[in-house]
């Protein structure tokens, strides 16, 4: 089969690899396209290995058919058939022409959405979802600030907090991907390249703050996002893109209440409590119908051939782009 193989952050070769099966517990999927996440430029550059036993391949979600069922894979638990239509969340391996999931990890292409697209939902799906609703426990009239709310999983955060109706405010860079906040319902949005989000938040709120805050910058946003909190407020870290270091008034956490939770996907176990299998089922089971239904959509913003891999990284990090990237295999 072929595969990208990163030979550098810059030359990512569309060549041959060694072929692969599915194992016992396994679903191998015959891949149509792959979602981009940061993760995977990181890994590209050296920075972010996968985890121990996961694919050296870079690509953390797919959609595509169903290729073949290894032992166990097509049971009365895991149904999956030759043929049938999926997407899967992953550890690693998905941008090749084949990649092989446990099979609690993947699920059905939702209603309405083409295989495509649907390559761009599990990983945004699968963090929106436990961070916001099963982590923070997200809930009706609360308030939510989201950083990056045109970003792949901004801009589906932004989809799941309203259909729980929560109230939403989000950060962003440009007029443009402010609109597209607004059109996928959040109520407040903050440029923060010339607004202070502390200050909108603490006036949009009537001095009482967020409620949640799901975070991608990290250090750089750590004391703001403290300040900008409501008391008993939780703060959610996913990302750290503005660095891993910073200091942090305790003073100011305790008097709040406050909660600052640091969590990550990939490299959590395939099942169990808190796991990614548990996750992938809340997520089949809960937002899957939301977008059958029409209040969640997949947001893509380009899809390119996976040869042009490297291209589409260099397109995630000019940070120009709204939505996910997926690449066509």
């Amino acid at each position: 089969m072929r595969a990208i193989v990163a030979e550098t952050a810059d030359r990512l070769v569309w060549r041959d690899v060694p072929d692969i099966a599915a194992g016992p517990g396994e679903v191998l999927i015959k891949v149509t396209a792959a979602g981009v996440n940061r993760a995977d430029v990181l890994q590209a550059a050296g920075k972010y290995p996968p985890p121990p036993g996961a694919s050296e391949i870079i690509g953390m979600e797919v959609a595509g058919v169903v290729a073949d069922v290894g032992a166990q894979a097509g049971s009365e638990i895991t149904p999956w058939s030759v043929g049938q239509p999926v997407c899967a969340l992953l550890a690693g391996g998905g941008y090749a022409e084949y990649v092989a999931a446990p099979a609690s990890h993947v699920m059905p292409i939702p209603t309405g959405v083409d295989t495509v697209d649907a390559a761009g939902l599990p990983e945004v799906a699968c963090t929106v979802w436990s961070n916001l609703i099963m982590t923070a426990h997200l809930s009706a009239g609360q308030l939510v600030l989201i950083h990056g709310g045109a970003s792949g999983v901004g801009s589906h955060a932004v989809q799941v907090a309203r259909a729980v109706d929560a109230r939403v405010a989000v950060t962003a860079g440009s007029p443009e991907k402010l609109e597209l906040c607004r059109d996928l319902g959040a109520q407040i949005t903050i440029n923060y390249r010339d607004e202070d989000f502390v200050a909108r938040v603490t006036e949009e709120s009537g001095g009482g703050g967020a409620d949640v805050i799901l975070d991608i910058m990290g250090a750089a946003y750590l004391q703001r996002n403290i300040d900008a909190l409501a008391t008993d407020g939780q703060l959610v870290v996913i990302g750290m893109q503005g660095g891993v270091k910073a200091e942090l008034n305790l003073g100011k956490l305790l008097t709040k209440r406050a909660r600052v939770i640091g969590t990550t996907l990939r490299a959590r176990p395939e099942t169990g409590p808190n796991s990614k299998g548990a996750i992938v089922e809340a997520v089949t089971a809960r937002v899957w119908p939301m977008i059958a239904d029409g209040k969640i959509r997949p947001v893509i913003g380009a899809r390119l051939p996976i040869q042009e891999a490297a291209d589409a990284h260099r397109l995630m990090l000019s940070g120009q782009l709204a939505g996910k990237i997926v690449l066509t295999v």
